[in-house]
């Protein structure tokens, strides 16, 4: 069980897996209405697609054109977002090379001409919003370079680029910031600013050079969203800034020079439920929510002039995507839901059944539906999650934990977890302190120096997987992904005698040197979250697994991949090298072609099936 192996992607004929079933996601309609383009990793590797849009009926995956970033981010261009210009002549991508965390933004002909790269010098690039005219695009321009000890190390210059001639005007600089919204005068541009769990907005004049803050600070926000509106004079913001949960809120603008902006109005909030996703009608009538709802989604269609929302039927568990298509009588919806890859339906706005657009086929074998459940922390918190409850259950019980902190476990689409209910492991899904979903309040009761109760979080957790009948407690694996991966390794060391085995997916395992290895745009913004490597060193070094690594005792699987620099692969090798000193089991697979995310769906089920029998071989079950 000790060594290094290397995660190679088989041929796609040889893994029938729920690993490697494609999905489609991030569908927009081109701006005339005859074709979609969308994300699918249908050939391989997330790529973009596009083919005429049908009137009825879906489109076959295999007729679509995928358009290649030939020649920018290496070997492996791999698509995570896309634009299409309002002039219909080009669409933005992004680019993550290998699935790594140095993007790049490129301009693709949807006709099938070549690629052109916006700021190709940069050390990686953000994609942003489109003006109204399709003549220049918002981009954040990131550097490695700067003072770790700065107050604002990892800033980002925000720029807007003239795709016509590449002259380019700066917006404005600071951590995190990404170009919102550009109103339709081209005067004005709202940016996304600021470090984690302090998100703002800023309005910026470019013709007089005012900013006015319309959100932030300390305290601002955990996200912060903003368009403007069809009709001048009105930003429609989409934050929970000065709130629990996330809403639609109404900025009126006076006219452009003016400094009169009126507070923000309330349009749409729900008590108890974050709103996921906002769509504004092109018309401007209309705006498609998507709430949260307890973890699974719903979708109402709120009239803009004060009129009554709509109910629209959810087509699956978890919607990641809303727009209205061009026909004005039905909403585009991409989603996924437990044993369904991400797909896309066609929506009646006035009623009536979903109908497919892309995939939605569910892959075998079915299993049982996840059950909501509520226990208490140590500390009497009430914390949530999912149970999922095999068919035949072999004893095995498996604790799953999320990255973020800032996500959630929600019933939708997970492609280990349901190849390791398959097999007959019992696995459970917690939210623990920190997770979104729960409110403002919830997500920052683990900042800085709260972190430690998370990690006792994750023992309460494992103890009502113990106490499951269907699991025995001596077959207890604990589990997790990027900082899910970082609790799972802090649990194994400091409660070593409740695991049979560990495993480390591109987790943090030394928190002093995640700050000095990992990009710069990711450690600033990161600081309101771990802690100041500045101020909290010794709060960084005691939660640090890697500093406790003599007690992790239970065989240890670490998957990482090589391009990663999120997480970066030196903390794998760390964690590795300081078990396999002493003697203790454990095993490193790490992923060739592959960042923080792993991005090839064949890479994925060959890890993923890894995965699945090293966890039969640590608890003592014959596989089936």
């Amino acid at each position: 069980m000790e060594g290094t192996r290397t995660a190679a992607a088989p041929a796609e004929s040889a893994v029938p897996t729920a690993s490697a079933a494609p999905g489609h996601h991030s569908p927009v309609v081109s701006p005339d209405g005859t074709r979609l383009a969308w994300i699918s990793d249908h050939t391989g590797r997330p790529r973009l697609h596009v083919a005429p849009m049908p009137a009825h009926g879906p489109i076959d995956p295999d007729t679509a054109t995928v358009l290649e970033a030939t020649g920018i981010g290496g070997p492996h261009p791999d698509v995570t977002a896309l634009a299409w210009s309002p002039d219909g002549g080009r669409i933005a991508v992004q680019i993550a090379p290998s699935g790594g965390d140095r993007t790049r933004v490129a301009l693709i002909d949807p006709d099938g001409g070549p690629p052109v790269e916006i700021a190709p010098a940069a050390v990686a690039v953000v994609l942003g919003a489109w003006a109204p005219t399709g003549r220049r695009l918002g981009v954040t321009v990131l550097s490695d370079a700067g003072d770790p000890d700065s107050e604002g190390y990892g800033s980002g210059t925000a720029c807007l680029v003239d795709v016509g001639d590449g002259s380019s005007v700066v917006l404005g600089t600071g951590q995190a910031t990404v170009v919102q919204a550009i109103s339709a005068d081209g005067r004005r541009v709202v940016l996304r600013t600021g470090r984690r769990g302090e998100r703002g907005l800023e309005l910026v004049d470019l013709r007089t050079g005012a900013r006015d803050q319309l959100i932030g600070g300390p305290g601002g926000a955990l996200n912060a969203t903003a368009r403007f509106g069809a009709a001048p004079g009105t930003l429609w913001v989409h934050t929970d800034a000065d709130r629990e949960h996330s809403a639609l809120l109404a900025v009126a603008l006076g006219q452009a020079g003016d400094e009169l902006i009126a507070p923000a109005r309330p349009v749409a909030v729900r008590p108890g439920a974050d709103l996921d996703v906002v769509a504004l009608d092109p018309g401007g009538a209309r705006a498609a929510l998507v709430w949260n709802s307890g973890g699974r989604s719903e979708i109402e269609i709120a009239d803009l002039r004060g009129g009554r929302p709509q109910r629209v039927l959810v087509p699956c568990d978890v919607v990641t995507n809303v727009s209205f298509a061009r026909d004005d009588t039905s909403l585009l919806v991409a989603g996924h839901a437990p044993g369904i890859p991400p797909h896309v339906v066609r929506v009646p706005i006035r009623g009536g059944a979903a109908t497919p657009l892309l995939g939605g086929t569910p892959v075998a074998p079915v299993t049982p539906q996840p059950e909501r459940i509520m226990f208490p922390a140590e500390d009497g918190l009430r914390l949530g999650g999912w149970l999922h409850r095999p068919s035949s259950p072999n004893g095995i019980g498996l604790l799953w934990l999320h990255g973020g902190p800032e996500a959630e476990e929600r019933p939708g689409w997970a492609p280990l977890l349901h190849e390791l209910v398959a097999t007959g492991v019992t696995v459970l899904t917690p939210n623990v302190r920190g997770s979104s979903g729960r409110g403002r309040t919830f997500a920052r009761l683990d900042d800085g120096m709260l972190r430690p109760s998370s990690i006792t979080d994750v023992r309460a957790a494992t103890r009502l997987l113990s106490g499951i009948p269907d699991v025995d407690p001596a077959r207890v694996v604990v589990a997790g992904r990027s900082y899910g991966g970082f609790l799972a390794l802090a649990a194994m060391a400091r409660f070593p005698e409740l695991y049979t085995g560990g495993i480390d997916v591109c987790g943090i395992t030394d928190l002093t040197a995640f700050y000095a290895e990992t990009e710069p745009w990711i450690a600033g913004p990161a600081r309101t979250e771990y802690g100041d490597p500045r101020t909290d060193r010794a709060l960084l070094d005691e939660l640090s697994p890697l500093r406790r690594a003599d007690r992790i005792g239970a065989p240890l699987l670490v998957v990482h991949g090589d391009h990663d620099t999120n997480v970066p692969l030196g903390q794998a090798l760390a964690i590795h090298a300081a078990l396999q000193a002493r003697g203790a089991p454990v095993e490193l697979l790490r992923m060739a072609d592959e960042g923080h995310e792993v991005l090839d769906r064949n890479t994925r089920a060959a890890t993923n099936g890894r995965i699945v029998r090293w966890v039969a071989e640590v608890a003592g079950v014959r596989p089936g």
